[in-house]
């Protein structure tokens, strides 16, 4: 019977013919990751009586969310996670400043198309766009896979999602990815893998899939995947980590859950309004909206054609007097490539603010906390109540071009309206 790329790989990790949703399979996983959230894997790891790390080598630790420590408390927490990388000889990982773990996994050659990967982390199906069925689950369970290397999982439906054509001036995968979470809605991919597919997608280098798959987190979905090409064999030659296996697909003729259908030259800038991420509309509808911060980064957008976009609108301007624009490239490399280029310094120039690769600003830890009554636009993942400080404040979500018109104006701008 034919399968989705979803379905196959569950399956091959299962050791199985077939796969159906709603099964649970126990699946061998290829990967493991954790950031912060490895002082509860460390922990539960403890409980269970486990003392070694089945395959130390399948494991990955990023330091990132809270770096570096901005209290004593998260100072014990990299002090935990530091010591146990040691103890159990896990020499893939990461300390402060590295950057983002999603960032990492694929830079530093940790993903496989056809890999099942797991990630003590919601936003772990990034890795997706290089092909891998990848998920984000509870510390507790990374911590049953260091000690058995597998996994129990529900197969899920899948959603097809097809993308024709070229992008117009202005807009890209975060528009693309905004849109469908405005389409689909905040849980309307609840525990489904999102296959995409389509001319447009084809177009796209892996940092926008990267941002695709990641965005698909918002939708509810369990796991999102781009299909390999030779864009995904490309760019793991060139990270060192060539592939010469077989490419996993979807077969002709496969069964989806649900299939849509996009049209990528009606696309137009988008923005997601607080305080719900699918609360979402064309940035022309809420044009004029004033701000306080703009941000740029985190592991939807801080990757270096992100940098690039925003320092080809901001190259020769000012950010509004009344605006803190904050940049957060999603690793050191990155950081280091958009120095050499002359982003960072046009950005600079620009009167940004530049911090340490990393989560940043995002989860409201520290790094531009938000106060009461005010207003971000953000090029982060998630607009809650709360996300990043006060609950009284207001989280705009929206493309590198957006925010960065936006911080030139210091009202939410149509990039449209700045491009030269």
């Amino acid at each position: 019977m034919a399968a989705t790329a979803s379905e196959k790989i569950l399956a091959r990790h299962a050791g199985q013919k077939k796969v159906t949703p709603g099964e649970f399979v126990e699946a061998r996983v290829d990967l493991s990751m954790a950031h912060e959230s490895a002082r509860i894997a460390i922990q539960s790891f403890r409980k269970m009586g486990a003392k070694r790390v089945l395959r130390p080598q399948s494991v990955v630790l990023v330091l990132d969310h809270r770096t570096p420590a901005e209290c004593e408390e998260t100072a014990v927490v990299h002090r935990l996670v530091r010591a146990f990388a040691d103890e159990q000889h896990i020499s893939n990982f990461y300390d402060v400043g590295e950057g983002v773990c999603h960032q990492l996994l694929a830079e530093k050659g940790h993903v496989r198309p056809g890999a099942l990967i797991v990630g003590a982390d919601s936003h772990t199906p990034t890795a997706g766009a290089l092909g891998a069925f990848a998920t984000g689950v509870g510390p507790t369970d990374v911590a049953s896979v260091w000690a058995t290397g597998k996994i129990w999982l529900r197969v899920p439906e899948t959603i097809r999602v097809c993308v024709e054509g070229k992008f117009p001036p202005g807009v890209g995968a975060t528009d693309l990815a905004l849109s469908l979470v405005g389409r689909i809605g905040a849980y309307g991919a609840e525990y489904r893998a999102i296959e995409y597919c389509g001319s447009t997608i084809a177009l796209t280098g892996i940092g926008e899939r990267m941002t695709l798959c990641n965005l698909s987190t918002e939708m509810g979905a369990k796991a999102a995947i781009v299909e390999p090409d030779q864009t995904t064999m490309s760019y793991l030659a060139g990270q060192g980590a060539a592939f010469n296996g077989p490419a996993v697909r979807a077969d002709p003729g496969a069964s989806y859950d649900v299939k849509q259908e996009l049209l990528a030259g009606e696309l137009e800038p988008m923005v997601a309004c607080p305080h719900s991420v699918d609360n979402v509309r064309p940035v022309r509808k809420v044009a004029g909206r004033s701000i306080d911060q703009a941000v740029l980064g985190s592991c939807t957008n801080g990757r270096l054609e992100d940098l690039a976009a925003a320092a080809g609108i901001l190259k020769g301007r000012q950010v509004a007097r009344s605006v803190r624009l904050i940049v957060v490239a999603a690793s050191r490399t990155i950081l280091l490539e958009a120095i050499r280029k002359g982003f960072i310094g046009t950005l600079l120039e620009a009167g940004a603010v530049l911090e340490n690769p990393g989560c940043g600003p995002c989860l409201g830890a520290h790094q531009g906390v938000l106060a009461p009554g005010e207003s971000c636009i953000s090029t982060t993942s998630r607009n809650f109540k709360g996300r990043m400080g006060s609950p009284e404040a207001n989280i705009f979500l929206a493309s590198p071009a957006t925010v960065a018109a936006s911080a030139f104006r210091g009202v939410i701008t149509d990039p449209r309206t700045v491009m030269r």
